[in-house]
Parts: C-alpha cells; structure tokens; sequence
C-alpha cells in the first residue's frame, strides 16, 4: 500500500521571505510552480543559442514597443512565480521596478526545451493558458520546431500551429513583424 504523504505548499510571499532570509544559495536557480519550490534545469549550449538569438530578434523588431523579460521571473497568482526563457511585455515607464510582470502585462511567453519539453507542455504551458496569457511559443531545439499556442482557457490553450523548415510566424500582438525558422535554427 502506498502512502500519500502530506506536502506543504508556498505563496509567493513565502517563497520571497525565504529568499530574503538567505534559505536559498545564491545562484540557485529555482521557480514557484503550484505552490511548490521546482529546480531549473541547466541550461545547455543549444538553448543558450536559441534564447541569445530570440533576445536579438525580439529587440530589433520591437525596439520601443515592448520590453524583452529574459529568464526573469513573472508573477502569475499566489502560488506561481516561473522564470519564462522570454516573455514579451507593454512597455512600462519603471521597467518593472515595482512589481513583476503579470498576465495582464504579458503579450508573448517562451519556452525554449532541450531537456525539459514535458515540462514545459505539461506543467508551464497550462499555469500560462490559465492566467490568461495570449500567446505562448515553444522551441524544442531538438527537433528543431517551434509550437504557437493562443486561445487561452482554464483547461489549456485551445489553438495549436506547429512551425517547421521555411516557415514564417508572428506575435498576435504585433502581425506585421514576422519572424522565420532559419533564423531561430
């Protein structure tokens, strides 16, 4: 018979008082997923390209426009704080100086996997679309293919476009900046 045992679940005011109070090393790379404290993943030589590469075509497109949040965390309810590899925000004056970014700041998340795709689909992917975030792009670096998800639900995003080899995509938000495969890989 296997046994259940009780776990505790954090609030993001927790999770910053323990951060505060020295509990975490610094440099640990950890996020708040569910009430729970996840540790990140390494990040590895071909999602450190991808994500470089990202940072370089959102800034020269949107220079301006939008604010390019960079492996920084982003408040989405009590109990989840994660760390995006990217999220694409509404400019602000304070730069988030005063508070994290949250759902109703974010245009775009996204997620760059090596190691970690199941992750991201199925535990990050669902916390986006629940918080109401428009838009979500995977990268698997692996496979070398990009997922678009929009249409955000309580139970997921409810749209799905899969970009390969030759393909162009762009941001709900902004249509007319298009973005190609050969550039990401």
């Amino acid at each position: 018979m296997t046994v259940q045992l009780p776990t505790h679940k954090f609030t993001t005011e927790q999770y910053h008082l323990m951060h505060e109070a020295g509990i975490f090393v610094e440099g640990d790379r950890l996020e708040l997923i569910n009430g729970e404290i996840a540790e990140m993943a390494p990040i590895g030589r071909k999602h450190a390209v991808c994500v470089t590469r990202l940072n370089e075509m959102f800034f020269s497109r949107l220079l301006g426009k939008v604010q390019i949040w960079s492996q920084n965390p982003i408040l989405l309810d009590n109990a989840s704080e994660p760390q995006p590899d990217l999220a694409v925000l509404k400019r602000r004056d304070d730069f988030y100086a005063d508070s994290l970014p949250t759902p109703a700041d974010i245009l775009l998340i996204v997620e760059v996997a090596d190691s970690t795709i199941a992750n991201d689909r199925e535990v990050k992917m669902p916390l986006y679309a629940a918080a109401g975030i428009p838009e979500m792009w995977l990268f698997d670096v692996n496979r070398k293919i990009i997922e678009g998800y929009s249409q955000p639900s309580a139970l997921g995003y409810k749209r799905m476009q899969r970009y390969e080899e030759n393909d162009t995509f762009s941001m709900l938000a902004f249509p007319d900046v298009a973005f190609t495969w050969q550039e990401v890989f």
